[in-house]
């Protein structure tokens, strides 16, 4: 090999190696908390699966719809344990998805496991973020067995559009959140139900729908974690119970 094609292949393959450094530091995700971590363990009447695509979370008893849950930009599917161990303690049976590359984008289609899995139950889906985004894209392909949509810091792009889909719709949004894009959110309501249910809560943040500590961009929070989780969890009960179930 001459040295000018080994300058030429040196030279490749520290671009490679850079490029590769820069993706593993921008893919780099966001770390459950301890809070997540402990709501991961099982007990108390609550049995928790992970199966490596999914992490399901069952309470004694089963209550309709089941909830799929498509977790946010980069953020680890164990951060919204939390939330999904205090459904499941009220009887709703929470699947919370494992994406590749911890993006909801790169499989938007992994709802169809659980549905497949549980072909007799009812499902709303629901994700946080561009997990949110994801899920109302999938709820358009599903119009038979997705009962109901649940949007975290989060809303539905034309590929989701859920105006004419003819399920209820859940929007919940911290007051605080300094990460979603605010004129978008107004914008994109054009592609939701004239019935969806919005509700702000009041000092939540972006990243306190989850359990993975601050993120980049967005307000600190005026509430406690526990706080924004409590009341997403009593909204989300209630929505189900109102809009889903009363259909």
């Amino acid at each position: 090999m001459s040295r000018k094609r080994k300058r030429l292949w040196r030279v490749l393959v520290l671009f490679l190696l850079v490029g590769a450094c820069t993706a593993i530091w921008y893919l780099r995700p966001y770390q459950p908390s301890q809070a997540a971590k402990d709501a991961m363990q099982g007990g108390e009447g609550i049995t928790v699966i992970d199966t490596g695509d999914w992490i399901a979370f069952e309470g004694g008893e089963t209550r309709e719809p089941g909830l799929i849950l498509y977790p946010g930009a980069l953020v680890k599917a164990e951060s919204y344990a939390p939330i999904a161990r205090a459904l499941a303690g009220s009887g709703y049976r929470v699947f919370i998805a494992r994406m590749p590359l911890n993006l909801a984008i790169t499989d938007v289609e992994r709802a169809n496991q659980v549905l497949k899995a549980y072909p007799q139950q009812s499902f709303v889906i629901g994700g946080h973020s561009l997990g949110g985004t994801m899920a109302a894209r999938y709820a358009v392909s599903q119009p038979d067995r997705i009962e109901g949509v649940i949007l975290l810091g989060a809303y539905p792009d034309k590929r989701g559009n859920l105006k004419e889909a003819g399920v209820p719709v859940l929007s919940l949004l911290g007051s605080r959140d300094g990460v979603i894009d605010r004129k978008k959110y107004e914008e994109n309501k054009q592609f939701l139900p004239a019935k969806t249910v919005y509700m702000s809560i009041e000092g939540g943040n972006h990243a306190q729908f989850g359990s993975y500590g601050p993120q980049e961009g967005d307000q600190p929070a005026a509430i406690t974690p526990q706080e924004q989780w409590q009341q997403t969890v009593a909204a989300i009960k209630d929505w189900l119970l109102t809009d889903v179930m009363a259909r």
